[in-house]
């Protein structure tokens, strides 16, 4: 009898269990969207690219949400370590240039509101894309390290987990990678100050 109360009356265990990880995924993209799409915003010019790698990311997310653990590191570093791979293997795409219409036939051409919008964000980015340039030249732990706190935000130790080093490593690699940045760019605020 109480086998027939729980099949009509509550949802199986698993179905509830399924719920909540959909609520918890589902929170994690409205609170992370826009991070993840000025992460594309300065790698490209293209709104229909920063769109499709946005939407890669998320599918990618959305498709290894269960070894996802929150103990291990924040959703932001998680998305962005997804994101990282996600641009990674479009680069090799685009370095081993594909046919340009096998890429492009199944995704979904963005409306003029939605190209609107994602223009805006590009043009927002222009100065961090200004930056990316800068770090090109830097190793790329170093410009990694950078761009994930200086410019996306993580802590030291959520960009470690997302790099695969230590806290250490990180810390050291962060601030070596800020000098040489500073020299590179001539905004060395440490020798303008002490030169005279």
């Amino acid at each position: 009898m109480t086998d027939l109360m729980r099949d009509q009356g509550s949802p199986p265990e698993s179905e509830e269990r399924l719920s909540g990880r959909t609520a918890e995924f589902e929170e994690l993209y409205r609170a992370h969207i826009g991070l993840v799409l000025s992460y594309f915003a300065r790698r490209t010019t293209d709104p229909q690219t920063a769109a499709d790698l946005t939407a890669d990311t998320f599918v990618e997310a959305i498709t290894s949400f269960g070894s996802f653990d929150a103990q291990r590191g924040t959703g932001r570093g998680w998305l962005l370590t997804i994101a990282r791979r996600v641009y990674a293997r479009h680069c090799e795409s685009a370095t081993r240039n594909r046919d340009t219409l096998a890429r492009l036939g199944g995704h979904r051409q963005i409306d003029d509101d939605e190209a609107t919008e994602l223009l805006a964000r590009i043009d927002a980015e222009a100065s961090g894309r200004g930056l990316m340039a800068a770090l090109a030249a830097l190793p790329a732990l170093d410009r990694h390290a950078i761009e994930l706190v200086d410019i996306a935000g993580l802590t030291p130790k959520e960009a470690a987990v997302a790099l695969g080093v230590s806290s250490g490593t990180l810390r050291v690699r962060l601030f070596r990678a800020r000098t040489r940045l500073r020299k590179q760019t001539g905004h060395d605020a440490m020798n303008t100050k002490g030169s005279k």
